[in-house]
């Protein structure tokens, strides 16, 4: 039984921070990939990071330089950093992580969602 927990979000003005955070249980962080992605209404839902099991990182371009993700393994939480917000950036964010294989490898598809969280960033 996975499950994904994210929280942090809420209401900003543009130019502001939040801290989103993605509790796990029933998965290993830093065995496979985790990553956010996010859906403003009317939109397909995109990737904004990703976070390998190496820590390597990957940003969409859109928010390179204002958004930060890392990990902590013990704590079984992913996270990501949001500075210099802006109203472009309101969505409902997911943390999303890639599955393990019987054989100890992963999947290479985000196959465990958390709920999600609103993030909504006015002018």
């Amino acid at each position: 039984q996975v499950q994904l927990v994210e929280s942090g979000g809420g209401s900003v003005q543009a130019g502001g921070s939040l801290k989103l955070s993605c509790a796990a249980s029933g998965y290993i962080f830093g065995t496979c990939g985790t990553g956010w992605y996010r859906q403003a209404p009317g939109k397909e839902r995109e990737l904004v990071s990703t976070i390998s099991s190496d820590g390597t990182t990957t940003y969409s371009d859109s928010v390179k330089g204002r958004f930060t993700i890392s990990q902590d393994n013990a704590k079984k939480t992913l996270y990501l950093q949001m500075n210099s917000l802006k109203t472009e950036d309101t969505a409902v964010y997911y943390c999303a992580a890639d599955g393990e294989t019987v054989a100890g490898g992963c999947t290479g598809d985000f196959r465990y969602w958390g709920q999600g969280t609103q993030v909504t960033v006015s002018s």
